[in-house]
């Protein structure tokens, strides 16, 4: 899409936020910018490994974060927010695509050493780089920015738990027979046996979820949303 276009669609979209009066545009702009002033805390120790199979699982969980938010965007009624949305997800799944056939390669040349990293990686639970989020007064934005995520669904421990299974589909990780070292070994069970674990954290979620206080959010004005 021509770059000015989606300028164009993403500044209408915007105006529309703002003359719909139920969004706090001063806070939302605060966020961006401490977001943006904050830097990146990709969990990545300068580790080839560690990067690209951070990027591969980021880049699919924005394309599916992206998606979920248009079709949101298209039920609702905001055809312009659900085509930036859709245009932003196609790209975030073309940036995917690069990163898995890059550890793909990995994997093939050194089985061990990137097994081991993505262990490492998933030991650490992926955070998204917005998990630095700050609006000047909420210290615990992100965690209620995630919890409406998953109550409405954009984004969910059900995703996280896709994007393993995924990846560990796409990359072959169960069935790797050689070159594995004890370690190797180790780090294929534990990550071929992930996705499991989380699909039962889902079920304690939207336990949690029914049950949830109900807390101001400052980026509708403090109105108070269930968490």
């Amino acid at each position: 899409m021509d770059l000015f276009w989606f300028s164009h669609l993403h500044n209408l979209s915007y105006i529309n936020l703002y003359l719909s009066g139920r969004v706090d545009m001063r806070q939302v702009e605060k966020t961006i910018h401490y977001l943006i002033a904050s830097g990146m805390d990709p969990q990545t120790e300068n580790s080839p490994y560690l990067g690209f199979i951070y990027t591969s699982f980021q880049e699919r969980a924005t394309f599916i974060s992206h998606g979920n938010t248009a079709r949101h965007a298209k039920r609702h009624g905001d055809p312009k927010l659900a085509q930036i949305c859709g245009t932003i997800a196609a790209d975030e799944r073309r940036h995917e695509t690069a990163y898995t056939k890059i550890v793909e390669k990995l994997f093939e040349v050194d089985p061990d050493e990137t097994v081991r990293a993505f262990a490492d990686m998933m030991r650490k639970n992926i955070s998204m780089p917005a998990h630095l989020m700050f609006d000047g007064r909420d210290v615990d934005l992100f965690d209620r920015f995630s919890s409406v995520a998953q109550r409405t669904g954009v984004y969910t421990v059900a995703d996280y738990a896709d994007i393993i299974e995924h990846l560990v589909e796409r990359w072959k990780v169960e069935s790797l027979q050689t070159g594995l070292s004890g370690r190797g070994r180790v780090a294929q069970e534990y990550v071929c046996g992930l996705a499991q674990r989380f699909r039962r954290l889902e079920e304690r979620a939207h336990s949690r979820a029914k049950e949830g206080p109900e807390l101001p959010f400052s980026w509708i004005f403090d109105r108070k949303v269930r968490l």
